[in-house]
């Protein structure tokens, strides 16, 4: 398939460039906090029904291209033991601080079961999308993964989650989640997803030199893994504070789409990946701008990307990350409909 977007909406003999924003269904909109407000964070992932009508929220209300099933990314190190909470943000009741304790990490369930929720979210959401709608799955990326398990977060210095590259948790947890993660995405491709994403916010946290050496083969090994087990399924592999230097050791992985933040060229991007889709990249915090200033930004903003040579029919439209919470609804939705209308070949 050489476009998950194939049926995207066209009119006047021309093709509409698709849009999706990450954390679309999210704490900025009514329809997300009329259900939380009746259930809690982990009951709304877990139940399927709960999870395809939170997804199903911004596909009726602002007419995205694209829905993301709403689940969340730290669920394998749940599987591996460590415990999952929100309170409000994701707690977990141990961290990977050495190597002794890698012999912690075990599996809750085979993990075809221990993932079944999001396969039947899947397929729940592949029912009720419109034909002409695409279904992303997502996974957290192996590096944030275990930023998360080391450090309990993916920011700052990271100076326990980097020591451990060289002292043997690196290897031991990737022994560990790997063909969990895998498992993961197939049981999503499995329910119905078109593509399934892999987001890797800490990535830029490495210098390009030690994402090469530990974070690629890494990735490599979950999409070819993925690849193999489900061949049509598209990867988008999206990663936060990367730049050039660290792009260009993906170029011989299994992506169809590579997604980057604000703070990348998408010409440029487009350029080093020759034949692949890319995806993003505009601040989040245009949406929070007066409406009349975030059309003008993204009126400009889309006609320099075309005067520097920017393929659209290579270009699926979006945020350079996830939409932020007091985000105005109305700008989620004017810029949506200003994409549908002008941004189009």
């Amino acid at each position: 398939m050489n476009d998950i977007f194939e049926n995207r909406r066209r009119s006047n003999g021309k093709t509409h460039v698709p849009v999706w924003f990450m954390r679309q269904a999210g704490r900025y909109h009514a329809h997300y906090q009329a259900i939380k407000a009746k259930s809690d964070f982990i009951s709304m992932c877990k139940t399927p029904q709960l999870a395809c009508d939170v997804t199903m929220g911004p596909i009726e209300d602002f007419k995205f291209d694209a829905a993301i099933l709403f689940s969340d990314l730290l669920f394998p190190l749940e599987h591996l033991g460590t415990g999952l909470r929100y309170d409000p943000g994701p707690k977990l009741d141990w961290h990977l601080d050495t190597v002794a304790k890698l012999a912690d990490l075990k599996e809750l369930a085979p993990a075809d079961l221990f993932f079944r929720f999001q396969k039947d979210a899947c397929a729940l959401l592949k029912k009720t999308l419109p034909a002409d709608r695409t279904l992303l799955g997502f996974v957290g990326g192996p590096f944030t993964l275990y930023t998360y398990v080391t450090e309990g977060l993916h920011d700052g210095n990271l100076v326990s989650a980097k020591r451990g590259l060289h002292d043997g948790r690196w290897e031991g947890f990737l022994a560990k989640l790997l063909p969990n993660l895998i498992t993961e995405m197939r049981v999503q491709a499995e329910g119905g997803a078109d593509a399934v994403c892999i987001f890797d916010t800490a990535a830029g946290e490495l210098s390009s030199g030690d994402y090469a050496r530990f974070v690629v083969p890494a990735l490599k090994h979950v999409m070819e893994g993925f690849k193999k087990a489900c061949p049509h399924t598209r990867i988008t592999y999206y990663s936060k504070h990367t730049q050039a230097g660290h792009l260009q050791h993906l170029l011989e992985l299994p992506i169809d789409t590579i997604g980057v933040d604000w703070r990348c060229d998408l010409v440029e991007t487009q350029k080093m990946f020759p034949g692949k889709f890319v995806q993003g990249n505009f601040d989040p915090v245009w949406l929070h701008l007066p409406q009349e200033v975030m059309v003008a930004n993204l009126r400009a903003w889309h006609q320099d990307l075309l005067a520097r040579g920017l393929d659209p029919a290579k270009w699926i439209c979006g945020l350079g990350h996830g939409v932020t919470i007091q985000t105005p609804e109305a700008n989620v939705r004017r810029a949506v409909e200003l994409v549908h209308q002008e941004f189009s070949y």
